[in-house]
């Protein structure tokens, strides 16, 4: 007995540790940007797709996760993702330009993908079920430590060290962790194997890549109008395929029966466009700091804090808030003080007191917390046991490629307006603070659009347990 307790007890620092490197990776590299650029010979303000390929790539596989794992075992896919992570990050410290980088995020997304899915799969199947919420409560910790450490703890290697060690620093921890998933991750498979709907995954793949690349087309590539619009109707014209395909499937990816939960389909909704707007900060910030107000690395990673600080002090203030006044009040009411907490980065400005930027981000992170909690408790709490796993992935994977068009979203707006106030060609001008300004007000205004969806929401609803972990490692 005392050995199998000390077997789970090593099992949940394992996913803990592979939760840990997923969520750090996808914050510390925000600061570092700027630097890269000039290393690579690119203007900091186009490399978004550095950003966007890694959570594109993720939003991509966790759909084919739990197939994954229980076709071919949960321990031989959990060290094919950290071998993966850790070669991707050897080839992102390695890389010459910029198209490299982006390939080489690419299979560290890959890799990403699979750490925190397959071990959550391994916990639920190990761990007994009075123990689990006890168990993915001390998984969530490093969810919310990693966006902690992650921008002071990049801006200080790029400070004092250089931008490759933001990468190198997974190998000592993944070779780690590959010894340590060959002696306790439990090597479990499905007890039905079920077919893969390769067709209906391709189809959602191609939609998501699609969409994706049409907005980052426009910040980045060089795409022509009519080459992004067709990029939009191809990626719309997928999605929709495969929710026609879906209805006709009797088992495919995602149930369009699912969408019969009032609250799962209103939250995934407002997930999408409220996220599509609040993801971009984590990107824009750093470089508002580093470009425009002339801090360093480190200085901008440390003023990233506040947001994360205040993320974590507000978690105890959730439940009590969705209580009293419920889902749809706090939901329509904190999302327009999410957009106008963001809209205040357009007046920031160089010789504004500290004081007054830190109380800017504490309250962003305050109410960006409580956002995230909520959306996400609201759409998985009316779901029942044949439900909940598939509508747990669809989250999942909704929130990821939120974060992945809220970064090219804000990116074109970025180059848009950097164009309008002509500071194409003079990165450090004053008229590129004047762009960032314009993008903190316009995709602020975008997130307050989004509190129309909460809106929908039954008024009865309430905080009837307690808030799911953030699965993205954001909130």
């Amino acid at each position: 007995m005392t050995s199998e307790i000390s077997f789970r007890k090593s099992l949940l620092w394992l996913v803990a540790i592979g939760f840990f490197m997923q969520t750090l990776d996808a914050t510390i590299i925000n600061t570092a940007l700027p630097a890269m650029a000039a290393s690579l010979g690119e203007s900091p303000l186009r490399m978004q797709s550095v950003v966007v390929a890694y959570s594109l790539t993720m939003a991509m596989l966790i759909p084919a996760s739990g197939w994954i794992a229980d076709r071919f075992g949960t321990r031989r896919i959990f060290f094919a993702a950290i071998v993966l992570f850790v070669a991707g990050s050897i080839a992102c410290a390695v890389s010459q330009g910029l198209g490299q980088l982006v390939v080489a995020r690419i299979v560290q997304g890959l890799g990403g993908a699979l750490l925190l899915p397959v071990g959550r799969l391994a916990l639920l199947r190990t761990v007994p079920r009075s123990e689990f919420l006890q168990a993915m409560s001390f998984v969530a910790i490093p969810g919310l430590i990693g966006p902690l450490l992650g921008p002071t703890l990049g801006g200080w290697l790029v400070q004092y060290a250089s931008w490759h060690w933001i990468f190198l620093i997974n190998v000592p921890v993944g070779l780690v962790g590959c010894i340590a998933t060959l002696r306790f991750m439990p090597d479990l498979r499905g007890a039905v194997r079920m077919p893969f709907d390769a067709g209906g995954y391709a189809l959602l793949a191609v939609g998501m890549v699609a969409v994706s690349l049409a907005l980052d087309g426009v910040a980045e590539m060089g795409l022509r109008q009519v080459s992004v619009f067709v990029l939009l109707v191809f990626g719309f014209a997928s999605l929709a395929a495969y929710w026609l395909r879906a209805g006709r499937k009797p088992d495919p990816l995602f149930s369009p029966t699912l969408f019969k939960v009032p609250t799962l389909s209103i939250g995934l909704i407002g997930n999408l466009f409220s996220r599509l707007g609040s993801s971009c900060m984590p990107f824009l910030v750093p470089l508002l700091l580093q470009v425009s107000m002339g801090y360093s690395p480190l200085h901008a990673g440390l003023m990233m804090l506040p947001i994360a600080i205040a993320g974590m002090a507000m978690k105890r203030f959730t439940t009590p808030l969705i209580t009293r006044y419920g889902y749809r009040t706090v939901l329509v009411t904190n999302t327009a003080l999410v957009g106008l907490s963001m809209a205040s980065f357009g007046l920031t400005a160089p010789g504004q007191p500290l004081v007054l930027h830190i109380v800017q981000l504490l309250v962003f992170g305050a109410v960006n917390s409580l956002q995230f909690t909520a959306m996400n408790t609201v759409t998985l709490r009316d779901l029942d046991n044949s439900m909940a796993s598939s509508g747990n992935s669809l989250l999942s994977m909704v929130q990821m490629l939120a974060m992945s068009l809220g970064v090219a979203a804000a990116s074109s707006v970025l180059g848009g307006y950097t164009g309008i106030f002509g500071a194409a060609s003079a990165v450090n001008a004053l008229d590129t603070l004047h762009a960032f300004q314009a993008t903190f007000a316009t995709m602020g205004v975008i997130t307050i659009a989004s509190a129309l969806i909460f809106w929908h929401l039954p008024p009865e609803a309430r905080a009837v347990q307690p808030p799911q972990p953030e699965v993205s490692g954001q909130g």
